[in-house]
């Protein structure tokens, strides 16, 4: 990923992120200058979304999101309905350069729809990354998402249900998101659709994990899972892809010296780390 006039640090690729850049690469040659082509991004976008209607496992996401949201964060927050009072929240981080990559384009047309199903406003969700380009950020803003200017990496505090759409991003950006609302009382507040905390913990050595992303770690027990079905046709845009939440019950669960460790996380001695950072400098 290209750097934004120097504003953003250069992440190292694990080796999916360089397949989906080879793939971004081809996609390229066919899209021409997307710069000066908004009208043609817009119009593949509404393609990708009649493309995913047509797809049974869509059906199927459309019930499991409508059906965890009901009866997770509205059942676990029923005693205070005025945080409901304007619906819910969305952030999607990590999206990346829509108008090359198939798959990026196929992600936000997945989210448009979502947003669709749950009622959620596109402007009530905030959407952000570094490699954006100002078309971009132009087709998001048109779309009616609220685009970010800031790299967050992912610590943004919720005081209400938030819906996080974090498909294929990096570990750091869910630990952080953890850390940023690590308590019993906040982390039921999140709905997460991304990557798979159990494939996570099956992929790393534990003590990588523990020492690396030590919040992901210590909130797996406590996580409750629903596993996003995918046809072959999309498993290289929606593999390994869950609805993540953490019920109260559940965090209650956990040992009270749980909560007694809210150090930023730094990621000094990681060896692959998978978010572009902002630079400390700027």
């Amino acid at each position: 990923m290209a750097g934004n006039s120097g504003e953003w640090q250069q992440a190292r690729r694990r080796k999916g992120a360089a397949r989906r850049e080879k793939q971004c690469q081809a996609d390229h040659r066919d899209f021409g200058t997307e710069e000066e082509d908004k009208p043609r991004i817009q119009r593949r976008i509404t393609e990708a979304m009649a493309e995913l209607r047509g797809e049974e496992f869509w059906l199927e996401w459309k019930e499991l999101l409508s059906g965890c949201l009901a009866s997770g964060i509205m059942g676990t927050l029923e005693n205070d309905p005025s945080l409901f009072s304007c619906g819910l929240d969305c952030v999607c981080y990590g999206l990346g350069s829509f108008s090359t990559c198939i798959s990026s384009r196929y992600q936000l047309a997945m989210l448009i729809l979502l947003l669709d199903t749950l009622r959620i406003p596109p402007v009530q969700c905030s959407v952000f990354d570094p490699v954006f380009t100002p078309a971009e950020r132009e087709v998001l803003q048109a779309l009616g998402f609220t685009v970010l200017t800031e790299n967050e990496e992912g610590k943004r505090p919720v005081s209400r249900p938030t819906l996080f759409y974090l498909i294929h991003c990096g570990k750091a950006l869910y630990n952080n998101l953890l850390w940023r609302n690590w308590s019993p009382h906040a982390l039921p507040r999140l709905t997460i659709v991304g990557n798979s905390f159990r494939g996570m913990q099956e992929r790393m050595v534990h003590r990588d994990l523990q020492r690396d992303y030590s919040f992901i770690s210590d909130v797996i027990g406590a996580c409750e899972e629903t596993a996003l079905p995918c046809s072959p046709r999309f498993l290289d845009v929606f593999n390994d892809t869950a609805v993540l939440r953490f019920p109260p019950q559940r965090l209650a669960s956990l040992p009270p010296h749980t909560w007694t460790r809210p150090s930023e996380p730094d990621y000094l001695h990681c060896e692959d780390l998978e978010i572009i950072q902002r630079d400390q400098g700027s």
